[in-house]
């Protein structure tokens, strides 16, 4: 692990070792929110309201308001925001050329499974720009999210996302990926007792084999392009490996980068690391790719 990759994950134990077990979930809310830089003040922050969901509409200087992503932060189901994902959006439009939209999706304890599903959902069908030019890109427990909403999508015979970009995807809610035990101990962040805690909050009584819960369980027929990154470290690794390998087998293109000595979402951290600018121009790269080349993906 590089010196870089060693401070970012010291700040993040950080934040995560002043929690304690009497710290309010607002209060963690709040920290999360407070640990990323905010967008720089040449960068368009426009908070609305699409499908009865809060949104923040997120645009670079020189980004088109006609072309569009959308964005579903992560969080553990718990924590997490259009603000602590501001800085990173904003990257994104920049390197993209697009406006982002972030979506402010119900969390959990508050709000059970399903309501962050439903928000999605609701998003992408209240967008009045075509849905099948617009791409999707979701970070860790996000990525459950986004995919458990192409599902419903997909059954209500609606148009779907052009591709998908999944950061570091939590797919498995059951997490029996081997992962989970072989890189406990390069995975300094997140541990599986933990990510044990955060699905139980989030689902309580419901099946986490049901699809809509893990949607490693899902059928992918028909799912759009994926571009997938994950470290290699990270205990999230057989998520990543068993969804590009599950989509694939139901012959949706899918390009997965795993990168060396990575830390979950890594994406976030442009500023300390290099990977992660090089990865965000990757990502650019892949949602303005024509159709004809997204489909072509290794």
């Amino acid at each position: 692990m590089s010196s870089a990759v060693e401070r970012v994950t010291g700040r993040v134990l950080g934040v995560y070792r002043g929690w304690a077990r009497d710290t309010s979930v607002a209060q963690m809310r709040q920290d999360w929110d407070e640990f990323f830089p905010p967008p720089s003040s040449d960068i368009s922050v426009r908070p609305d309201v699409i499908g009865g969901v809060p949104v923040s509409w997120i645009t670079a200087p020189g980004a088109s308001d006609d072309r569009l992503f959308v964005y579903v932060h992560g969080g553990g189901f718990r924590i997490g925001s259009p603000r602590s994902h501001g800085d990173l959006i904003a990257r994104l439009s920049e390197a993209s050329g697009a406006t982002g939209l972030a979506i402010d999706y119900r969390l959990a304890p508050e709000h059970l499974f399903p309501a962050a599903i439903d928000d999605v959902v609701a998003v992408l069908a209240a967008l009045k720009t075509d849905i099948a030019t617009v791409s999707v890109i979701a970070d860790s427990a996000g990525g459950a999210l986004l995919l458990s909403a192409v599902q419903i999508l997909r059954e209500r015979g609606a148009a779907l996302p052009a591709a998908l970009v999944l950061l570091s995807p939590w797919v498995d809610l059951q997490m029996r990926g081997k992962s989970y035990e072989t890189c406990a101990a390069t995975d300094r962040i997140h541990q599986r007792k933990m990510l044990v805690n955060l699905a139980t909050s989030y689902l309580r009584e419901t099946d986490p084999a049901t699809p809509l819960a893990s949607p490693i369980e899902a059928d992918f027929t028909g799912f759009p392009p994926m571009l997938i990154h994950v470290g290699e470290g990270e205990v999230l690794l057989s998520d990543a490996e068993t969804l590009a390998e599950r989509a694939r087998a139901a012959g949706v293109p899918v390009e997965l980068a795993t990168w060396p000595g990575m830390i979950h979402v890594f994406q976030q951290f442009p500023a300390e690391l290099a990977e992660a600018r090089v990865a965000i121009d990757t990502i650019a790269a892949f949602i303005n790719a024509p159709p004809l080349q997204r489909i072509g993906v290794a």
